[in-house]
């Protein structure tokens, strides 16, 4: 039985081979598609990790600060810390945007741009936990972190908004929950490139509220110097990073900050299940579609090729049954031909997406169990597909070996 399906494997092993590669293709796109999808995951729980927080404290009724925009006044931080629990609490602002890399020849990267506090103390929420080259932003101004995904490199000069930073430090593996990697700058220049409003914008709003009646009336300038000054601040933040205290509860801390100063507060298995069933569920939903078309496409490739090597033999396999041949051992030489073509294509499918991964802009992470279910699953649909050249070989008549 296994020296007919290994002969006829070699008499046409030419189509067999280059089929192989083809179906290998789709296994590989197949198998980066996985890769891609536990790139994203990985994504959203390295940026959880790497805050260094146990609680993220929010404006309320939001799913901030990497779901929704979220916004709180900077000073909160200090009633945080106050809180029974609480180790360390930090502001931080989350801004994607496209960063510039000089003046001339000018190249844009999209990045997130993250305001934490300058010199804080090692180990504070919201600060890169560790750097592969220079050091941490210790100046209040135009210094900045740097991931090496962005391409910068230490004293490179970048461009937010309308300031320009020397690139300090460099990072790895700091990226926000869609892949983008993340820059740091200080809190102060976060807060006016993310909240802050261009001159123009401050003129216009200023002369809108002069001209407003509720403001001309006797005694209400004082008043319009208080909506124009709260309109040219920038005292906000996106959130506060929570450390506790070794031994306390995260669930009850979140509940205490809630219910006394009346904010939304997240533990890191709520943030989680935020970041991936909500942000990534619908690009997971895509991903699993995109498997269930390569999969019927696949099988449907096998079950072609193995057709029509079985119709290209249709003599051969009646001369089989006229000597006497068992229907059992004919089945299971078309079964094991397309048990082969699935093994081959996985085989170029594995090695052409070991190789290609790192070539994706997007972090593709392959990990062994995709790879041994992805395994089992081309051998069944492969083993599926070959259902309809077995039908058709038990249906071929013993007489046409003998007639023309």
């Amino acid at each position: 039985m296994i020296s007919l399906a290994g002969r006829d494997i070699l008499h046409a092993w030419g189509k067999f081979v280059f089929t192989g590669v083809g179906l290998g293709l789709l296994i590989g796109v197949t198998l980066v598609m996985a890769g891609v999808y536990r790139g994203m995951v990985d994504d959203g729980k390295a940026l959880l990790d790497n805050s260094g927080a146990d609680l993220w404290v929010v404006q309320q009724d939001t799913l901030g600060p990497y779901a929704e925009s979220s916004s709180l006044n900077d000073d909160l931080y200090r009633a945080i810390l106050a809180m029974p629990g609480v180790d360390r609490a930090a502001n931080v602002t989350y801004l994607t945007m496209q960063v510039r890399q000089g003046e001339r020849d000018a190249r844009d990267v999209r990045a997130m741009v993250v305001g934490v506090a300058a010199g804080a103390p090692a180990g504070t929420p919201g600060t890169p936990p560790y750097l592969v080259a220079g050091r941490q932003i210790t100046r209040g101004h135009y210094e900045a972190v740097a991931d090496v995904a962005t391409g910068f490199r230490l004293g490179d000069t970048i461009k937010i908004r309308r300031n320009q930073y020397t690139v300090v430090g460099l990072t790895r593996r700091m990226v926000s929950s869609s892949g983008d990697p993340m820059v740091f700058v200080p809190l102060k220049d976060a807060q006016e490139a993310q909240f802050l409003k261009d001159n123009d914008a401050i003129w216009q709003s200023r002369r809108r509220t002069g001209e407003n009646p509720a403001f001309n009336r006797p005694g209400a300038p004082g008043v319009l110097d208080a909506v124009i000054a709260s309109q040219s601040s920038n005292n906000f933040v996106n959130a506060i990073l929570v450390r506790l205290e070794p031994g306390a509860d995260p669930d009850e801390t979140a509940r205490s900050i809630h219910r006394w100063k009346r904010l939304t507060v997240y533990t890191r298995a709520q943030m989680e299940s935020i970041l991936v069933g909500k942000l990534i569920a619908t690009s997971a939903k895509q991903i699993g579609m995109f498997l269930v078309i390569l999969a019927v496409v696949s099988a449907a490739i096998v079950a072609f090729i193995i057709y029509t090597l079985t119709m290209d033999k249709i003599r051969e396999i009646a001369v089989l049954k006229l000597i006497g041949t068992r229907n059992r051992t004919i089945a299971a030489m078309i079964m094991q031909q397309a048990l082969a073509l699935g093994a081959i294509g996985f085989a170029v499918g594995k090695i052409t997406a070991t190789f290609t991964a790192p070539l994706f802009p997007k972090y593709v992470l392959l990990v062994p169990q995709d790879s041994i279910i992805g395994f089992f699953a081309v051998l069944v649909i492969c083993a599926l597909a070959s259902v309809v050249a077995i039908r058709m070989a038990l249906r071929v008549d013993p007489a046409e070996a003998i007639g023309g």
